[in-house]
């Protein structure tokens, strides 16, 4: 679970926090008056910091997968990704179009989930799609974690994941794409790769599959990550899911355009 365990360190982003935090301490030493300025200089920096935070394609925090590699846009790639699965009556489904297409996606299945069901897991893999960790509970406050929790979460769904497909994910998606200053050296630590979105159909509260649709592909090009729900994904005015409606619509404007849906690991070579 930690084969490439790499070094952390700060980016620019958090030297710049840190140097202000020295600032402030230095402002009290020298005039220890001055404590409004210094409250006001580590309020400004955990503004910034939580800014960060709750933009789901921020890089301020860490490296952040929010397009494909040039490599993969070269070839007209495309990642499909699908989150918070699996689920057993909307992802055979999705399974069944994607072999009717002919691709392949990646799925950010929840470790709870995945051990609820983990034969629908190896169907997935046997059907060439990649299964990436999603953590192992999804708690929706886990952005507020600290490196501690941050483990449990990751380490127990990388644990889960590597158990049932014999396979370590290589990627992490945060939940709603929302973490802290605490979750770049964990991702470290493990080996593993933060990964979000280029565009998202929202397709989780959204009811009109052609809104969905529309999100998704206005301005669709090689090197786009796509985001999607099976699991948690809201359902049309007939009580379909909409992953279930707009997948095969998708994989057509995808198909027209000449590109072609591949899994994260491939478009990044990690196969």
């Amino acid at each position: 679970m930690r084969s490439n365990p790499r070094t952390w360190r700060p980016g620019p982003f958090l030297l710049i926090q840190i140097a202000l935090h020295g600032i402030a301490l230095l402002l009290l030493v020298i005039s220890p008056q001055a404590w409004v300025w210094a409250m006001a200089i580590v309020l400004l920096s955990q503004l910034m910091l939580m800014v960060a935070g709750l933009w789901p394609r921020s890089a301020c925090l860490g490296p952040n997968l929010v397009r494909l590699p040039a490599s993969a846009m070269q070839r007209g790639e495309v990642a499909i990704t699908i989150d918070d699965g699996p689920d057993p009556h909307v992802t055979p489904q999705v399974l069944a179009i994607l072999a009717q297409h002919g691709a392949r996606a990646t799925f950010f299945c929840i470790g709870a989930r995945a051990t609820a069901y983990p034969e629908l897991c190896r169907s997935m893999v046997a059907a060439g799609h990649r299964i990436e960790n999603h953590g192992a509970r999804h708690p929706p406050l886990v952005s507020l974690s600290g490196p501690a929790g941050w483990r449990r979460e990751i380490l127990g769904g990388q644990h889960i994941i590597q158990g049932i497909t014999g396979r370590a994910p290589q990627f992490y998606r945060a939940v709603a794409g929302l973490r802290n200053v605490f979750l770049d050296p964990v991702l470290n630590s493990t080996g593993l790769r933060l990964a979000s979105w280029t565009r998202r159909g929202f397709d989780t509260r959204e009811r009109d599959s052609d809104k969905v649709l529309q999100r998704l592909t206005r301005e669709l090009a090689a090197g786009d990550i796509l985001l999607l729900h099976d699991g948690n994904a809201a359902r049309t005015t007939a009580n379909e899911a909409l992953i279930v409606v707009v997948l095969p619509k998708l994989l057509a404007a995808i198909r027209d355009l000449g590109l072609k849906p591949v899994t994260l690991a491939r478009a990044c070579n990690l196969t």
